[in-house]
């Protein structure tokens, strides 16, 4: 790996944890400060994960192509976060404008991470590996929708705050149901990730002591998700940060683990099209033979 794509590999690798001060502090939700800051860090994102190896999407092998695919799936919402977050705080910190935007921008994360994951499923089996990579598809088709109803309501009682000065009561009643769905979505997608970490892992396109991180690391998410319990705390009464319950279950978490896979196999796929340039510059042209 030459040395602009791992410093691309760095850079991407520290986004998802970059993004979340970023995005936590609302000191820069200023006027024309946080556009530009948002601009040159979705820029940052960008050219590293092309760098890295998104460009193979153009690639003529089907292999580098799904590689290259999943991985750009999987670092685009945060791309998307590094974008539109910048300052914007909790929900209890931003406008409702801002919180609307928040929900529609989640929705893209969703949609895209489950996205990710069936391409991925997809590159697995051409691979070999079905097992885990089945069992991972499972759980992310069932969470994936989840997310999607969940932001939905979260965007319409803001939506309604923004033009009515209050939440919907019907959507307020409707809490501890909502809860409920966050909490199935977020479980299911830490155990798509364990799953898929083990595929990969099974493969060896992450080594063994990388898919064993991935899969200890979603599986304490998951302890901490489960001894929260269902309800959703509020990041006002405690520290938040404090919480690694409420952590845990911040809607943008879950999908950390699949950004880290997207770096990944960003690299994989980068690496792949690095070893077959040189042998297509060695084979003879038509022009040669003749």
């Amino acid at each position: 790996m030459n040395t602009v794509r791992r410093v691309s590999y760095i850079f991407l690798c520290i986004v998802p944890f970059l993004t979340f001060v970023v995005a936590g502090v609302h000191a820069f939700r200023v006027p024309g400060v946080y556009q530009t800051v948002g601009i040159i860090y979705f820029a940052a994102i960008a050219i590293a994960a092309w760098t890295l190896g998104a460009r193979a999407i153009k690639a003529d092998a089907q292999d580098r192509r799904l590689l290259g695919l999943a991985g750009t799936l999987f670092v685009i919402p945060f791309a998307l976060v590094a974008l539109l977050w910048v300052g914007v705080g909790g929900p209890w910190q931003a406008t409702a404008a801002e919180n609307q935007m928040r929900y529609v921008v989640l929705i893209v994360m969703a949609t895209a991470i489950a996205g990710g994951f069936v391409v991925l499923r997809e590159a697995l089996s051409e691979a070999g590996e079905r097992f885990y990579a089945t069992l991972g598809f499972a759980a992310i088709m069932l969470s994936g929708p989840l997310y999607l109803i969940w932001n939905t309501f979260a965007f319409a009682a803001f939506f309604g705050k923004e033009h009515a000065g209050e939440m919907p009561a019907a959507i307020v009643s409707l809490r501890d149901m909502l809860d409920l769905l966050l909490f199935v979505a977020g479980f299911l997608t830490y155990l798509a990730t364990a799953a898929f970490a083990a595929s990969l892992g099974r493969v060896q396109w992450l080594g063994r002591g990388a898919a064993r991180a991935f899969m200890i690391v979603n599986a304490v998410a998951l302890l901490f998700l489960v001894i929260r319990g269902v309800q959703y705390p509020d990041g006002r009464a405690t520290p938040w940060y404090t919480n690694p319950g409420f952590i845990v279950g911040i809607p943008a978490v879950p999908f950390i683990m699949p950004f880290l896979f997207g770096v990944v196999l960003l690299r994989r796929a980068g690496e792949k099209q690095s070893q077959e340039e040189p042998n297509q510059a060695m084979q003879p042209t038509e022009e040669s033979r003749n």
